[in-house]
């Protein structure tokens, strides 16, 4: 009983020059230290609400994208290999000064690319069941295996690219599919691995170009539209500068580029 009745009372004043101790099985903290945590209590409900309205407005927005995932739709139209495996799809009513066809990049399930799915039937119209994924206007496919079947029809000859001009511009190469909607945002360093994967299964590469708010996505491919995909590995997901011809193939915007002239950035 005499240690009990030894203990400190907790509002007993202090001396000059000896500090507060909180003793945690008494009913109440010393009276100096008290003031200080109710100071830095209200100091902390007044910051958490400008802290997380700073980090609101400072934190990147996520792009507008989705992938209908088990929701596959019907398509119709015309398989083209190049410059990438696409379904051309007609444009209902009349389009004026636009493009009469809707060019579809496609895919195939998994980490790899449809180039196996058309090959050998550029021009061919075919019904095809397959996935959408979208990101900021701009739509791919995922063909779901098995589903490609020819309809009667004549072949329909591919557009003839238009030439932009000679650039050279500055962005990330990144893969097409997770990218252009299968995950959001599919870019940068932590998305390096998989779209390694992603590119060396078949997936065409997109050179991102940034430019304030907005950014311009241009297919890679080499000089003469072949794929690139095994040259390019080892500047994924860093900031590079390519100089290359930028053509238009109807809706598609595509960078013709030698990867020996792709250069890292610092």
């Amino acid at each position: 009983m005499k240690a009990a009745e030894e203990r400190p009372v907790a509002d007993a004043p202090v001396e000059r020059g000896e500090s507060e101790f909180f003793v945690g099985y008494l009913p109440r903290m010393p009276a100096g230290l008290a003031r200080h945590v109710r100071a830095a209590a209200v100091a902390l409900l007044l910051f958490a609400p400008v802290a997380a309205a700073a980090i609101v407005a400072f934190h990147d927005s996520l792009p507008t994208s989705a992938f209908d995932y088990g929701h596959p739709v019907e398509l119709e139209g015309w398989l083209q290999s190049r410059p990438v495996p696409l379904l051309e799809v007609e444009r209902p009513g009349s389009t004026g000064e636009l493009p009469s066809r809707s060019r579809y990049p496609l895919v195939a399930p998994g980490k790899f690319g449809a180039a196996g799915l058309v090959a050998g039937r550029d021009g061919e119209r075919v019904h095809l069941e397959g996935t959408l994924a979208y990101r900021n206007g701009r739509t791919w496919v995922e063909v779901v295996e098995g589903s490609i079947r020819s309809l009667p029809g004549s072949p329909a000859a591919a557009d003839e690219p238009v030439s932009l001009g000679t650039f050279t511009l500055a962005g990330e190469i990144v893969d097409s599919k997770c990218f252009m909607g299968v995950m959001n945002p599919g870019e940068g360093k932590t998305h390096k691995a998989c779209a390694t994967r992603c590119i060396s299964g078949g997936i065409p590469p997109v050179l991102c170009v940034r430019g304030g708010r907005h950014a311009s996505y241009l297919l890679l491919v080499g000089p003469n539209d072949e794929a690139v995909n095994h040259a390019v590995l080892d500047r994924i997901a860093e900031p590079v500068e390519v100089e290359g011809e930028v053509v238009r193939f109807g809706d598609l915007l595509v960078l013709r580029a030698d990867p020996a002239r792709i250069r890292r950035l610092p």
